[in-house]
């Protein structure tokens, strides 16, 4: 009998993870937002939600844990189960968090489990419509006349629109100072009120208010211009040659997770990458659709933190 319930057991422990996979996701999945509601991050985590509840029969519920650069998010994610259920989408500055915050309360690749690479989209700097700016040289020329009398504001330290701000200080010989917010959206709102006279946004941020005229884009990040804003000029056209960055954004899990369930994950993710509704938000803000495996998607960040890491030590940023 012992002998029989010990067979059990172990053939229990073969099949189990694979009929485990077979059945996600048997409850709710939460998707964790490391901004606030109405970034990039935000718009396209409802995005995925909305076309993987088709695919999962229920909808996943999104959930914003802005702050500190995305790391309230990340730590939230590190500490929950590894059971496909807590997920996060993060962008450009998750595998960076750890040159500018000098104690994260995770490792930033240990701690959790690579699903995959969605899409990269550019970004544009962008100023209110009452701004006398005509253009970037205008800009930037104000900034070298007056160094640090310009800010522009960004979704927090170690994202891509701090990254593209640095950047263009770097590149521009400026000195334009950063005003890290809890996301995309309120540096946004900061610059239709007139608190900032710009912004470093990616482009799902963007679009309705360039729209409705509240903002206007003076340049984009990319070597190119983007399709979805045909009109506006690069970076590098406006003056700063060789000027190239865009944002990307990704899926993680918390580390440990079962390989065949991150594969259902991921096998949905490039399902819902296919979705016609999903297709033409990314096509609306000229993102790249992706959809890298796993293994693709962790190297890539390992790539990035080593990219950026020189670059960002030696700019000696730290934040407390």
């Amino acid at each position: 009998m012992k002998l029989a319930i010990a067979t059990a057991a172990v053939l229990l422990s073969f099949t189990s993870p694979a009929l485990y996979a077979q059945t996600f996701p048997s409850k709710q999945v939460t998707i964790l937002v490391p901004y606030a509601a109405g970034g990039a991050v935000d718009v396209l985590a409802r995005t995925f939600a909305q076309s993987l509840s088709k695919t999962w029969g229920q909808q996943p519920v999104v959930d914003n844990r802005p702050g500190a650069g995305g790391i309230i998010a990340s730590q939230a994610l590190a500490k929950s189960p590894p059971d496909g259920y807590t997920l996060i989408l993060v962008a450009s500055g998750h595998p960076l968090n750890q040159f500018f915050y000098p104690k994260l309360p995770y490792d930033t690749f240990k701690d959790f489990t690579a699903i995959s690479e969605v899409a990269y989209s550019p970004l544009a700097i962008v100023v209110s419509k009452d701004n006398p700016a005509k253009n970037l040289q205008e800009l930037l020329a104000q900034a070298k006349a007056k160094p640090d009398s310009l800010s522009y504001g960004m979704s927090g330290n170690g994202t891509s629109a701090h990254l593209a701000g640095e950047l263009l200080n770097h590149m521009a010989g400026t000195k334009i100072v950063s005003i890290p917010y809890k996301g995309g959206a309120p540096a946004l709102t900061a610059v239709i009120a007139g608190d900032i006279p710009m912004s470093i946004n990616p482009l799902p941020e963007i679009v309705g208010q360039l729209e409705g005229g509240a903002v206007r884009a003076m340049a984009v990040t990319t070597a190119t211009r983007s399709a979805a804003l045909p009109n506006v000029p690069t970076v590098a056209e406006s003056g700063v040659a060789g000027y190239d960055t865009a944002v990307w954004w990704g899926f993680l899990g918390p580390a440990g997770m079962p390989a065949d369930v991150v594969a259902k994950i991921h096998a949905d993710l490039v399902t819902a990458l296919k979705d016609p509704v999903v297709l033409a938000a990314l096509k609306k803000i000229d993102a790249t659709p992706v959809g890298s495996s796993p293994a693709e998607f962790d190297k890539f960040m390992h790539a990035e933190a080593d990219k950026w890491g020189p670059v960002l030590k030696a700019a000696n940023i730290k934040v407390q």
